[in-house]
């Protein structure tokens, strides 16, 4: 392989590590959203464009979830903004979710995995762009059949998309009234509860050598894993410290719009147009 080729990809991914730290930070969303469609395009132009890519990009992605969650839970735990109730409760059906998720996910075709990631990509990109932290469904998060309905939802369709617990779970918690500082903390303990088992899963997974990059094990590419882990751990701070200098709404909605359009072009890329 060319080594040249390696190393502009070994820049590419710690610069799109650092850009995934800072939005982490400022936005609050969850690095995966960056990374997945990131992984992507690496890959592909490695020239790793097999049937199963989507489910090396979706596995590498939740294992930097696993080590970002920590930190994050940690981080917030500090300043008592998690919500430990929501996290025991809730956190048995996500896990049975995500569990559901990747063991569908490792038999889905790549292509059929786009077409996911795009359709609720858009979604996501959606919300971000248009929705409103003031919407309110009830007064109290739920409890009985409509948590066991949405919490193994939230594990399902995060690891369909590689994702950690924000992007689901901060705007399903903050229309039943969580205030978004507590809902974007206990989403870090969603993204834990969602990799931990997706990793897992991926890491069995078996990809054919000719459509794995080196330093692969299962769906997880350690290499790219490293790289990520490193920019992200630098740089997450920094963009903590922008969210307190800058008013996030703005950029969260110019986000959104990017997110949209990445989103359209992976489920172009799927459909074949």
């Amino acid at each position: 392989m060319d080594m040249g080729l390696l190393l502009q990809m070994a820049v590419l991914l710690a610069v799109i590590g650092a850009f995934a730290g800072v939005l982490a930070g400022l936005l609050g969303v969850g690095g995966g959203i960056v990374l997945v469609p990131a992984f992507f395009y690496a890959f592909q132009t490695l020239g790793f464009d097999g049937p199963q890519l989507m489910q090396l990009c979706l596995g590498t992605s939740l294992a930097t979830i696993v080590v970002t969650s920590i930190r994050s839970v940690m981080s917030h735990h500090k300043k008592g903004a998690v919500d430990w109730d929501i996290l025991r409760t809730w956190g048995p059906g996500i896990a049975i979710g995500a569990v559901i998720g990747v063991t569908i996910a490792a038999q889905l075709r790549s292509d059929t995995l786009q077409a996911i990631f795009g359709i609720l990509g858009i979604i996501v990109g959606v919300d971000m762009g248009l929705g409103r932290s003031d919407w309110r469904l009830r007064e109290s998060m739920p409890v009985g059949w409509l948590r066991a309905t949405l919490s193994p939802l939230i594990g399902f369709l995060s690891v369909l998309m590689g994702i950690g617990g924000g992007s689901f779970g901060v705007p399903m918690m903050s229309l039943f009234n969580t205030p978004i500082h507590r809902a974007v903390a206990t989403a870090a303990g969603f993204g834990l509860i969602i990799a931990v088992p997706g990793m897992i899963g991926f890491l069995l997974v078996d990809i054919e050598p000719q459509f794995r990059p080196a330093f692969s094990l299962g769906a997880v590419n350690l290499a790219a894993f490293a790289i990520i882990i490193a920019m992200t751990l630098i740089t997450t701070p920094y963009g903590a410290r922008l969210a307190h200098a800058l008013d996030a709404k703005p950029l969260k909605r110019i986000f959104g719009v990017f997110l949209t359009l990445v989103a359209l072009n992976m489920l172009h890329k799927a459909v074949g147009l």
